[in-house]
């Protein structure tokens, strides 16, 4: 694993029964951690629970928006965006049709192949960087 857990519960949310969540969610949570990376302005990633699922908060730099990963009743596991910000309708403009989503929350998937780096890397690019995106456009 490249990115140790910042505590034993989060590193618990992740012990799944069923396979193919855990690994759809850890490699979500590897999308988060190696995006910010790429990005100075993000800032370190706070790790933390909220609802008992994994939350990624720019806690330091306060620039994007919280995204959590768990799993929703219609799918194996999701990434879900705060529901009232602008993210999940700018992601299906930007990539219509490619996913199933829940409302203007999630992004659910089956399998953990569904990840895609590109487009759901801009997706969390997008979230990590939202209120850096709001102030440049208010």
């Amino acid at each position: 694993m490249k990115y140790s857990f910042s505590s034993a519960k989060i590193e618990e949310a992740f012990d799944l029964k069923d396979v193919d969540a855990r690994l759809g969610l850890l490699t979500l949570r590897e999308l988060i951690f190696d995006t910010a990376a790429e990005n100075p302005a993000v800032g370190r990633v706070e790790e933390a629970l909220r609802w008992g699922q994994p939350a990624y908060l720019t806690s330091d730099s306060k620039s994007g928006s919280t995204l959590r990963l768990g799993v929703p009743k219609g799918a194996k596991f999701a990434m879900f965006v705060h529901c009232q910000s602008r993210l999940i309708p700018e992601y299906l403009m930007t990539f219509p049709a490619w996913d199933r989503v829940e409302g203007t929350r999630a992004v659910l998937f089956d399998h953990p192949d569904e990840v895609e780096p590109i487009r759901h890397g801009w997706l969390i690019k997008r979230a990590l960087t939202y209120h850096i995106r709001e102030a440049i456009a208010g």
